[in-house]
């Protein structure tokens, strides 16, 4: 067995640079915690987008376990556009309606979802029954598990927290098991 323990980045202070957005007070709270709920399981690996908010996120972790944070480009978040869009709910709920469609310049559903799932099979290949910290965004974090099982959905993703953390377990490269451990009063104690 396999386990990805995919965290969804926590809260960010907005800013049009996506590389470079950090967390908020908020966001480096919620870390913290983030941090307290994985020490509790035997991790092996921490990996993360090269996205600020992503390594902000799992650094706790990786300190804990003494563990360095390896960048891994494929898992950061999914480019809706190259401009800012006007209406951001109108562009990500047109681009779940149909995988294909793309704004000039973004990833559409089925071009992020193979950069995504072809980035966590090389990670399940190379890491092999160990225990690995995936530092990440909603939506690629959505696509890779909907590619695996189509529930994860649109309504899946509106549904996720900042952060977020589910446990998926592999056999091979097959999907068995998927939980959230990310703790509700964790998030309301924010």
């Amino acid at each position: 067995m396999t386990t990805i323990y995919f965290v969804r980045h926590a809260h960010s202070i907005y800013t049009p640079d996506e590389r470079e957005r950090p967390l908020s007070e908020e966001g480096w709270q919620a870390a913290e915690r983030v941090t307290e709920v994985l020490k509790n399981e035997s991790i092996d690996v921490v990996i993360a987008s090269p996205y600020k908010r992503a390594i902000q996120t799992v650094e706790g972790v990786a300190k804990h376990f003494q563990l360095p944070i390896e960048l891994e480009e494929d898992v950061r978040e999914r480019l809706l556009s190259l401009e800012p869009v006007q209406d951001f709910e109108q562009a990500i709920t047109k681009v779940w309606e149909n995988p294909l469609f793309h704004i000039e310049g973004g990833e559409s559903n089925i071009i992020a979802q193979e950069r995504g799932v072809s980035c966590i099979m090389r990670i399940l290949e190379k890491y092999k029954g160990k225990n690995i910290v995936i530092g990440t965004h909603g939506n690629i974090m959505v696509l890779i598990m909907n590619y695996f099982d189509s529930k994860y959905d649109f309504l899946f993703w509106k549904g996720l927290q900042m952060p977020d953390i589910y446990k998926l377990t592999f056999t091979e490269n097959q999907l068995v098991q998927v939980n959230q451990i990310w703790k509700e009063d964790f998030v309301k104690n924010v």
